[in-house]
């Protein structure tokens, strides 16, 4: 029986078919990789040869994650747990120092992690709520990515190949929905930041930066928002992996400040 069935079942209807190794010598952090979306992206990306910083905030998730990738793969995971609520500029720069330390290089953020607050009217949201979901979903993003630039940088010179930074997105990212509060906000403003960031990145070319909805998706997040959602009619996180990969792969060099939806996307270029 395979190692990890989910991804074996999600993978005969993938529309892109990235190669076994495309990876191969990169090292990505992936921000919530404990759980959901990011603990398949984080298995996915080590089986395709990938080194990962998996950062989370509980490190009994984070050390299943890592014991798997490294009984699964050679690649050399290594594990920070970190609430995203109280990161500051001190321990981003000392994750870089870190990521420098153990991999003398940074190809790859993903900016996956997010929390979801209540789904009540907007005139009675408690105001401290609201401002911890910004912290997370948006203020940390923006400060770990201020953090990592450089050495990001660094690695797109010397091994001559785009870096990239991906950001996951929500629909209510992108259309406002009544009662998603300051989770919606906050990915609007997320959106806000990979369009700015993609237009400073555009004219050097040596990182590229994108958005992806990976649309509904079976996780805890989904069973948090949609209660009374039977979870099996949501797909596996395993389902929207393979533009994952190609956006972290050479494969997608040149695409960047794009919105992408995994549901719409019609191909890969």
């Amino acid at each position: 029986m395979t190692a990890y069935p989910e991804l074996e079942a999600a993978k005969a209807a993938w529309r892109h078919q990235p190669p076994p190794q495309c990876l191969s010598g990169k090292a990505i952090l992936i921000t919530g990789a404990g759980d959901g979306m990011g603990r398949a992206l984080a298995k996915t990306a080590a089986l395709h040869g990938a080194n990962l910083i998996l950062l989370g905030r509980t490190r009994a998730k984070l050390e299943a994650v890592f014991d798997w990738i490294s009984e699964h793969t050679r690649t050399r995971p290594v594990i920070v747990p970190c609430d995203l609520s109280h990161l500051g500029p001190s321990s981003a720069e000392s994750l870089q120092s870190q990521a420098r330390a153990e991999y003398g290089r940074l190809d790859g953020l993903v900016h996956n992690a997010s929390v979801l607050g209540p789904k009540i009217p907007l005139a009675h949201y408690p105001m401290s709520e609201w401002e911890e979901v910004v912290r997370v979903n948006l203020s940390a993003a923006a400060t770990l990515t201020q953090a990592l630039l450089p050495l990001m940088l660094e690695t797109a010179a010397t091994h001559a190949k785009q870096g990239s930074i991906l950001f996951t997105s929500s629909s209510v990212g992108r259309k406002g929905r009544a009662y998603w509060g300051a989770y919606a906000a906050s990915k609007f403003a997320v959106e806000g930041l990979m369009q700015v960031l993609a237009d400073e990145c555009a004219a050097e070319g040596a990182l590229r930066v994108n958005s992806l909805n990976p649309g509904g998706i079976r996780t805890a997040m989904r069973r948090q928002a949609y209660p009374a959602e039977n979870p099996a009619d949501a797909p596996p996180p395993e389902a929207r992996l393979d533009l994952y990969i190609h956006l972290l792969s050479d494969a997608a060099e040149g695409v960047n400040g794009q919105a992408l939806d995994a549901r719409t996307w019609p191909g890969v270029s």
